[in-house]
């Protein structure tokens, strides 16, 4: 086998090589350089963009059963120049709060998946802390939580003390525990009070789920963090105050870090939410376009930590409901994160390295992946993505990608499209054709910490 070079403008995490190469050989990063590339099979021009795949970390590929599975989410991965995704423990009938259901969901995952994959576990409340060790071992990357609760068995409340109990035995393995960051107490006011009203417009759910019960359960879950020394994640910020508490933390020497799903970047409430209704109802909901330009100053500053889809395919009998409220929780978004954060960069005039931190380098740290994943680096796999500036209007159904064919971002001109992925060196996708079969895709277990 030959090996590759990828010629092109090479986007690193702190700068862009003009006219660089990525020299690939046996599925790994070889070179890096600029000027005259060496001998290969070349892939890429002078006009093409160079990123390390994305990882996205945050997805849910079995919310609804007999639905997406990994057979359909990582077919959108690929297609979208996602390499790896990072799989959240909420299955529909199927919490992963034991070793046995992890070790199932990691071979069932593993026989689908046509990207690599990390898995996050979590805890029933009534196990209380039992599992974890053994959840450790059999590989999940990270712990998932949740403040308020949506379901009692299937996506269930973590009340503070036992929070603080998983925190202190999730410490000493060095992984990250990620939380759904919304004050359950005070949304069950809050959404009373709206239902009280008889208020089902597009409004009804930003009203029934305002700011300030993020921003409380944000500050509880960096607390609890920092008085047990566990790395405290915030899985989706929709407000700018949630960034100020995560850097305001992290400048007291705690490990808190935040995450950004893509809607809360590209959408916003008077206008998209308005037109989308029930298929932009997410939890916590999508905010004021003054809000969305504040997360985006967040992102220019550097407090933003990752950026994620939160992907789900809910079939639209699920989102189509006239009541705001009833429609379920969430939005695919796979195929287009990265040219959605491309578009975003491109727009504001914000350097395109904080593609390859943001969607890369730092989940890649976040979930110690780092040793093989999240950047074009000698010793790294080879995880590439190849991007043209060739504008388009996305349609989910064209290229056939999606479980479904519905998409929020659906109709929006986006400048990039994704020519070609490749995970280990090896095209998965080309010219929005998903080449990679269900089992190329490999289980990726954290590797130890020190």
């Amino acid at each position: 086998m030959s090996d590759k070079v990828f010629v092109g403008n090479i986007v690193l995490p702190d700068r862009v090589i003009e006219a660089g190469y990525v020299l690939v050989a046996d599925g790994i990063v070889q070179h890096v350089g600029e000027g005259d590339a060496p001998a290969g099979e070349v892939h890429g021009d002078k006009d093409t963009l160079v990123l390390p795949g994305a990882i996205d970390p945050q997805v849910h590929s079995r919310s609804q059963a007999d639905q997406e599975d990994f057979i359909w989410s990582t077919k959108s991965a690929a297609a979208g120049g996602v390499t790896t995704i990072v799989d959240m423990p909420y299955d529909d009938g199927d919490l992963i709060c034991t070793a046995e259901r992890f070790n199932l969901k990691k071979e069932e995952a593993g026989a689908q998946a046509r990207v690599d994959y990390a898995l996050y576990a979590t805890i029933a409340p009534e196990d209380g802390t039992r599992h974890i060790d053994d959840l450790v071992a059999a590989g999940a990357s990270a712990f998932k939580f949740s403040t308020f609760g949506t379901h009692p068995k299937r996506f269930p409340r973590i009340p503070p003390h036992l929070m603080h109990a998983c925190f202190q035995a999730i410490a000493p393995h060095g992984l990250m525990a990620g939380v759904h960051n919304e004050d359950d107490e005070m949304i069950r006011a809050t959404l009373a009070a709206v239902r009280e009203t008889g208020d089902t417009s597009y409004v009804a759910h930003g009203l029934s789920r305002p700011p300030i019960t993020e921003a409380l359960a944000t500050a509880q879950v960096y607390e609890i963090g920092a008085a047990t020394g566990c790395p405290a994640h915030i899985v989706h910020c929709s407000i700018g105050r949630g960034y100020e508490l995560a850097a305001a933390y992290r400048a007291q020497g705690h490990e808190a870090t935040i995450e950004a799903c893509i809607h809360y970047l590209i959408l916003d409430e008077e206008e998209d939410v308005k037109r989308l209704r029930g298929r932009a109802k997410v939890n916590p909901p999508i905010r004021t376009r003054a809000e969305r330009e504040a997360l985006w100053r967040h992102l220019a500053a550097g407090n933003v930590t990752v950026v994620s889809t939160d992907h789900v395919s809910w079939s639209l009998d699920r989102k189509d409901d006239p009541d705001m409220l009833a429609n379920a929780s969430g939005l695919p978004g796979l195929e287009v994160l990265l040219p959605l954060l491309v578009k975003g960069l491109v727009e504001r005039d914000l350097p395109l390295t904080h593609a390859a931190r943001l969607l890369a380098q730092n989940p890649a740290k976040l979930f110690r992946l780092g040793a093989t994943k999240g950047a074009l680096e000698v010793g790294r796999d080879a995880d590439v993505v190849l991007m043209h500036k060739s504008p388009y209007r996305y349609d989910p159904a064209a290229a056939g990608a999606n479980v479904v064919e519905w998409s929020p971002y659906e109709g929006m001109e986006l400048p990039y499209r994704v020519d070609a992925a490749y995970l280990r060196g090896e095209a998965i996708a080309v010219g929005g054709q998903v080449l990679a079969q269900p089992g190329n895709g490999r289980f990726l277990r954290p590797q130890a910490a020190g």
